[in-house]
């Protein structure tokens, strides 16, 4: 028996929408769009400023739970934050005839004034892509180069391969033998959990304080003190180690991120 196929567009919306933003820019073979609930949480008291948090989501409590914490840290002053570190990554990999060419390519690489020839060819593809350090490192005959920098406001992975592209063919003009295999060979890493973005960091590095006195974590968060920090060890710190978590060591936040993140755009 042949069931019949019902199109997608029966029940994708398309019409009333300013597909201008949309064609040359951030989607392709555009069909229509969704609608996703947005609600808002709020006040926010970030850095002695008040924001309202748009967030998109159809799971239910994320903007009720989210409003409940900006709600609790009011009352001790708000949040506190600052950038600790900006160091977009990307991480190519290269091959060459031998491992000691490899090596080669690396030791050139380290040196100074190497380094500022790449970092020119590298800065001379953006306004605000800022070449800040590589790191080098050989496997046998691939050889992957890390490169880290600033990318100003954007998140900047685009900006950062493009500027790679480039820092490679500057470097093939000294290592003709090298063959470039990947533009991200995974040693960026992105996407994925690694250690080495645990350790050095990855993107905009964000320390943020917040302190919330006894009564309002009664009052509002209904537990007490002892029994937040019990927990925290027990969970975010044990629980976390026993899963071998790779940066996890947190009770929930993607969500929250991936709500706000769908309601303003990446």
């Amino acid at each position: 028996m042949v069931q019949k196929q019902v199109p997608v567009t029966e029940s994708l919306s398309y019409k009333n929408y300013d597909y201008g933003k949309v064609y040359g820019a951030c989607c392709e073979n555009v069909i229509g769009v969704v609608g996703i609930p947005v609600g808002v949480a709020g006040p926010l008291l970030m850095n002695s400023k008040e924001y309202y948090v748009p967030m998109a989501t159809t799971e239910g409590c994320l903007v009720a739970s989210t409003n409940r914490g900006f709600n609790a840290t009011l009352s001790g002053g708000g949040i506190f934050s600052r950038v600790s570190s900006d160091a977009m990554t990307r991480g190519p990999v290269v091959r060459f005839p031998s491992a000691m060419r490899s090596v080669e390519a690396k030791e050139w690489l380290e040196m100074p004034e190497h380094f500022h020839k790449i970092k020119k060819d590298f800065d001379s593809t953006s306004r605000f892509g800022r070449l800040m350090s590589l790191q080098a490192t050989p496997a046998g005959k691939f050889l992957f180069i890390r490169f880290v920098a600033k990318t100003g406001d954007a998140m900047g992975m685009n900006m950062v391969s493009k500027a790679c592209e480039l820092a490679l063919q500057s470097l093939k003009k000294d290592f003709g033998d090298m063959e470039v295999l990947s533009v991200s060979g995974n040693y960026c890493t992105d996407k994925k959990p690694s250690g080495i973005n645990w350790v050095q960091g990855r993107g905009k590095s964000v320390i943020a304080e917040a302190i919330i006195p006894g009564k309002t974590v009664k009052t509002v968060l209904k537990t007490t003190v002892p029994a937040i920090v019990e927990l925290n060890i027990a969970k975010n710190l044990v629980g976390s180690a026993m899963a071998g978590s790779v940066g996890g060591f947190n009770a929930h936040a993607s969500n929250m991120v991936t709500a706000i993140f769908i309601a303003t755009g990446q």
